[in-house]
C-alpha cells in the first residue's frame, strides 16, 4: 500500500523542527525539482538560520575525506551540528555516481547530530553540482552549525565553490606535481587556507614556503585576513586541532562572512547555476526528439537564426 506523498510544505516544516528524514526528502525534492521549490519558499529563500559553510577542495589523493572525517569528530566535540556534502563524479554516460558517503564517514553516520549527503557533479567543471547551490539553503533551513562541502577534486576548474562557501581550504600534498605551478590558474585566488596535508612526508616543509613565498604576491596578502598556509597529517591527527582552532575563530565572527552572500558576483553566480538547470532540462527534452539527420539539420539552422 502506497503512502500519500507528503505535501512540499509540510516537508519544508518538519525540516526546520530537526526531522531528519524530513530533510533527507526535501533535498531529494530539490536535487530533482530545481529551483520552483526554493522561489515558492520564503524559509528557504531567506532561512532564519546560516550554518557556516566551509569548502574542501583539492587535487584526488590528497585526503580531503579522512581530513573531513576528523573535522566532523573535532565539531561534534565543540557541540557542533555537523552537515556533509559530498560531490560524487558522475558517470558521463549515466549521470549516475558512486555516493559513497557511508564508506567515507562510516564513524559518524550514527550520529544524530551528523547528517550526511552525496550527490553526483553531473558533469559539472567546476567540481559542484548545481543542486549544491540548493541543498545549502536546506541546511540552513534545518539549523545546522556547520556545512562542510567535499568538492570533486579536478583541480584547477574548481572554482565555483568559492562562490558558495564561506570560507575554502585547499588541500594539497608535498607530492601535489610542480609546486605552486600547477595551482596557478584559480586555487591560489579562491583559498582562504592552504592545508600541506601528510606533512611527515619528505618535502612538506619547502612546499609550504613555496606556497607562502607565492601569497606574498597576493592581493589579499595586505587584508586583515590574508590566505594562511598550515601543516597537517589527517591520517594521525597532527596539526588538525589546530586548523579546527582557526575555522572556529572565522566561524564566530558572522558579521564578517555573512554579508558578503548578497555579494553580487556571489548572486550572479547561483542566477546562472539556476538558469543552467533550467537551459540542461531543455537542451535534454530538445535533443531527444531528434531521429534523423534531417531532424539534426533543422535543429542546427534554429539555433543559427536565434
Amino acid at each position: 500500500m502506497r503512502h500519500p506523498t507528503r505535501p512540499i510544505s509540510e516537508v519544508i516544516q518538519a525540516t526546520a523542527k530537526g526531522d531528519r528524514i524530513a530533510l533527507a526528502k526535501l533535498l531529494s525534492h530539490l536535487e530533482r525539482e530545481g529551483p520552483p521549490i526554493v522561489g515558492n519558499s520564503q524559509e528557504l529563500l531567506a532561512p532564519a538560520k546560516s550554518a557556516f559553510r566551509i569548502g574542501i577542495t583539492g587535487p584526488p589523493g590528497a585526503g580531503k575525506s579522512t581530513l573531513i572525517s576528523q573535522m566532523i569528530g573535532g565539531f561534534r566535540q565543540r557541540g557542533k551540528t555537523v552537515a556533509v556534502m559530498a560531490v560524487d563524479p558522475s558517470s558521463p554516460f549515466t549521470q549516475g555516481a558512486i555516493l559513497g558517503d557511508r564508506i567515507r564517514y562510516s564513524d559518524h553516520v550514527l550520529d544524530e547530530g551528523v547528517f550526511i549527503r552525496s550527490l553526483g557533479s553531473r558533469g559539472s567543471l567546476g567540481g559542484l553540482s548545481a543542486s549544491a547551490w540548493l541543498m545549502v539553503r536546506a541546511f540552513d533551513h534545518a539549523g545546522f552549525d556547520v556545512v562542510l562541502m567535499e568538492t570533486v577534486g579536478v583541480g584547477q576548474t574548481e572554482l565555483e565553490i568559492m562562490n558558495v562557501a564561506d570560507h575554502v581550504s585547499v588541500v594539497l600534498t608535498p607530492e601535489s606535481g610542480d609546486g605552486i605551478q600547477g595551482m596557478k590558474a584559480g586555487l591560489m585566488e579562491i583559498s582562504d587556507l592552504f592545508l600541506v596535508n601528510k606533512a611527515d612526508r619528505p618535502g612538506a616543509d619547502v612546499f609550504a614556503r613555496e606556497i607562502e613565498a607565492a601569497l606574498e604576491l597576493d592581493p589579499r596578502a595586505m587584508s586583515d585576513q590574508p590566505p594562511k598556509v598550515m601543516k597537517l597529517s589527517a591520517l594521525t591527527g597532527d596539526g588538525v586541532e589546530a586548523f579546527l582552532m582557526e575555522l572556529e575563530s572565522r566561524l564566530d565572527k558572522k558579521a564578517e562572512w555573512f554579508p558578503k552572500r548578497s555579494d553580487p558576483k556571489r548572486l550572479h553566480a547561483e542566477a546562472k547555476a539556476m538558469l543552467m538547470i533550467e537551459a540542461e532540462r531543455r537542451a535534454s527534452q530538445a535533443a531527444s526528439q531528434i531521429q534523423t539527420p534531417e531532424m539534426l539539420g533543422k535543429l542546427f539552422r534554429g539555433i543559427s537564426e536565434t
